[in-house]
């Protein structure tokens, strides 16, 4: 059966003054995917994100969301609601008001607002904080109301801007894992926005990878990873090693792909151990060549049986070239 598009951009640009921005920017969103655009900082997902929210006009280019035109419309008018990175909750209300108040503006009956904010308290396991203020709760705690408060709105399309970069790593992977299971739970669409390739990984179906106002790849986490379309999309996710090779040409090798041989010449290179780190259940391996140091990742089991100095040749299962 064919996904219903849920959203399309097409041909999207917008430049602000100092010559940042986007162009030509061309993403379709199926109904219950997790799409997730992945970048630096100044790359321009967020100005994406914004424009498909309505926070932002755009210079050319359409925007559609259930095949409805949206360039004109302003954001509480879109089918979507934003969930920001500073949480947005009002402090002088308490959580029970910060939830019910769009369900108020909608005109619905008291006794279904209830019903509504406690089944979207329960669905981010925040039952019982109906009389908190913001500023009693965590970050964690906020982001997750803050969430709890877009998803009420039954959006067509939730977009989520770096909502989990301002929480400690422990309550980050615990959030990436609430938000997962809420996704799938609702199979609600979702656009989200991060600069963690780790996040992107994680959470999404597909991953835009982003670079300087343009789409360097579209794909899988896999796909992305296994099969990265450019040398930046290479060094921009997971750990790679860059190799020159004949005919300027770039080899382009992840740690795990290296295949360790002890003794001199029966690989593509040779080199010298020049140190072992172990990691947990697998080694960090670096092996100094004529040209440069290549890091390598080896079972415990085969980092055992090398030491620092030894002579070995390395060979690779598994490459991608490039070409200057």
């Amino acid at each position: 059966m064919q996904q219903k598009l849920k959203v399309q951009i097409k041909n999207l640009k917008k430049k602000y003054k100092n010559g940042d921005g986007v162009e030509n920017i061309n993403i379709d969103v199926y109904e219950g995917e997790f799409v997730t655009m992945l970048g630096p900082s100044g790359c321009g997902k967020t100005t994406i994100l914004r424009a498909l929210g309505g926070f932002l006009d755009v210079d050319e280019g359409d925007i559609l969301i259930d095949n409805r035109p949206m360039n004109h419309l302003p954001p509480e008018k879109r089918p979507t609601a934003m969930v920001f990175q500073s949480y947005n909750l009002w402090p002088h209300m308490i959580v029970y008001d910060n939830l019910a108040f769009g369900l108020k503006l909608k005109k619905m009956a008291k006794e279904q607002i209830q019903i509504e904010t406690q089944k979207a308290l329960k669905l981010v396991n925040m039952e019982g904080y109906e009389k908190k203020y913001p500023t009693q709760l965590s970050g964690g705690q906020q982001q997750r109301i803050a969430i709890a408060r877009a998803l009420l709105l039954k959006p067509s399309v939730l977009l989520l801007d770096e909502p989990f970069s301002a929480l400690d790593a422990k309550i980050r992977n615990q959030m990436r894992e609430e938000l997962k299971k809420i996704q799938e739970e609702l199979n609600i669409t979702v656009v989200f926005v991060t600069h963690d390739q780790k996040e992107a990984m994680a959470l999404s179906h597909r991953v835009v990878v982003m670079n300087k106002g343009k789409i360097e790849q579209i794909g899988t986490p896999t796909e992305i990873y296994d099969y990265p379309a450019t040398r930046y999309v290479a060094s921009f996710i997971g750990e790679m090693n860059f190799i020159d090779g004949n005919d300027r040409t770039t080899i382009a090798v992840r740690p795990e792909d290296i295949v360790i041989t002890k003794g001199g010449s029966t690989g593509e290179w040779n080199g010298c151990v020049s140190s072992i780190m172990i990691l947990g259940h697998y080694a960090e391996v670096n092996i100094r060549t004529k040209d440069q140091i290549i890091k390598t990742y080896l079972t415990r089991a085969v980092a055992d049986t090398i030491r620092v100095k030894d002579e070995v040749s390395l060979s690779f299962s598994k490459q991608c070239v490039y070409r200057a």
